[in-house]
């Protein structure tokens, strides 16, 4: 009896190991599959860019190109002025992170650690205006804008993208989970709420901090309904602009671009895919803290 046991003990943990094996065949399967679905984009973007105008247009694509024409990337900067589209989007990008990061900390220290009258209705706001998009209120904003002189100027650009809901939400929700002990502590030692907020919530909130930085420069360094509108001179124009500005250089003529075009996306997405696989790993780690609270 005892030996039908251990038998039967036997074939139901071969049984178990078997399903296990089965299931992570099939997750890393899946995760390939949608891996290759993700990257082929890039892939062929990346690809494009080097190839000839004449090959992209065949019937038949290639997946390799036939030839590689690395001149598509300096053609760009002869079409356009890429170099300052790319110095316009580096400032304008680092203005909105500067004055995102600054509004947001203290803004979420203020609705997570402050106690004021309204408190709840003030973030209920706060919330609300995340989910207006700017499509809806870019014509009093252009106007007042406009009226301030502020067309075709780096403070124009960076203005109305100075306060994020998304950054006082995320931070908000991280600092609620620290517990008040360590505020009352640092405020025993001395430091006032600057300290306490630069000092010791701020550092114990990397994770979080990482990842809606890289969320608003992305989104910074991406933008262009905004820029589109306040800036029409060539010298505060930015690169999703000048993308489309560099399809415009052939407009009415017989032939096309696509490669040199294929080649102005690749060089604009560059600073983006490099930031995201270096802080990968934080952005996921902010993402599981706030959404824990």
């Amino acid at each position: 009896m005892s030996e039908t046991n251990a038998n039967s003990y036997l074939e139901r943990q071969m049984a178990a190991q078997r399903k296990k094996k089965t299931i992570k065949i099939v997750q890393y399967t899946l995760a390939i599959i949608v891996t290759l679905i993700v990257m082929f984009p890039l892939y062929w973007m990346l690809s494009s860019s080097v190839k000839s105008q004449e090959e992209i247009l065949l019937l038949k694509p290639t997946l390799w190109p036939h030839e590689i024409h690395l001149e598509n990337y300096t053609n760009v900067f002869n079409r356009v002025n890429f170099g300052k589209y790319y110095y316009n989007t580096i400032v304008m990008t680092a203005g909105i992170l500067i004055s995102q990061i600054v509004t947001g900390v203290f803004a979420a220290y203020g609705f997570s650690k402050g106690k004021f009258k309204g408190q709840n209705l003030c973030f209920m706001i706060v919330l609300g205006a995340l989910m207006i998009p700017i499509q809806v209120t870019f014509i009093p904003i252009y106007i007042m804008c406009a009226n301030w002189g502020l067309s075709d100027t780096f403070l124009g650009l960076i203005l109305p993208e100075c306060i994020s809901p998304y950054y006082i939400f995320m931070l908000r929700q991280t600092f609620m989970a620290i517990d008040d002990s360590y505020i009352d502590a640092a405020k025993v030692d001395g430091l006032g709420r600057v300290g306490v907020i630069t000092k010791i919530l701020t550092p114990m909130c990397k994770s979080t901090l990482f990842t809606t930085t890289l969320v608003t420069f992305t989104n910074g360094w991406n933008s262009y309904f905004w820029p589109k509108i306040i800036a029409k001179n060539e010298t505060r124009r930015v690169l999703t602009v000048g993308l489309a500005q560099l399809k415009n250089t052939f407009a009415g003529q017989a032939t096309m671009n696509n490669h040199e075009i294929m080649a102005g996306a690749v060089m604009a997405i560059f600073p983006v895919v490099i930031l995201f696989f270096v802080f990968q790993k934080y952005m996921l780690t902010g993402y599981s803290k706030a959404a824990m609270k």
